[in-house]
């Protein structure tokens, strides 16, 4: 039996480091993405707007899973935390660009997060898929 690949990825935002966990796991044919919120860890900003942080908090995502050899089409999972019920919908219209044809499971859930400025937070899971032809990685 072959041995589980267990591997660490990064984003680089302090919080990881300070507080001790990974942007994302790859482990075997799964990627676990942790709760990832709006902030742009390039500045180390969040926009305002909940429709900029769902966007931005995507495009974290997506960048952890390419790093782990995984794409948008690959999530099977997703959970959403918004703080605020009026917050969900305005995300939606942002949410069907990225996964309406893909459609994975998931579930929303309204509790606080770490800050008052975050409105959005996202986790995700992502089965890796093998072979992948040629050109389409």
């Amino acid at each position: 039996m072959a041995e589980t690949v267990r591997r660490l990825i990064s984003s680089g935002s302090p919080f990881e480091r300070e507080i001790g966990y990974s942007r994302a796991v790859v482990d075997g044919d799964f990627v676990f993405v942790s709760g990832t919120t709006g902030y742009d860890y390039a500045t180390m900003t969040i926009a305002d707007g909940v429709e900029a942080q769902c966007e931005q908090t995507l495009k974290n995502i997506s960048a952890a899973l390419a790093e782990a050899g995984a794409r948008l089409e690959d999530v099977v999972r997703l959970l959403f935390i918004v703080p605020d019920r009026a917050d969900w919908e305005p995300c939606w219209p942002v949410l069907r660009r990225y996964f309406g044809n893909i459609r994975p499971a998931s579930t929303l859930i309204h509790a606080g997060l770490q800050t008052p400025t975050m409105k959005i937070e996202i986790e995700a899971t992502a089965r890796l898929r093998t072979p992948r032809p040629e050109g389409n990685a």
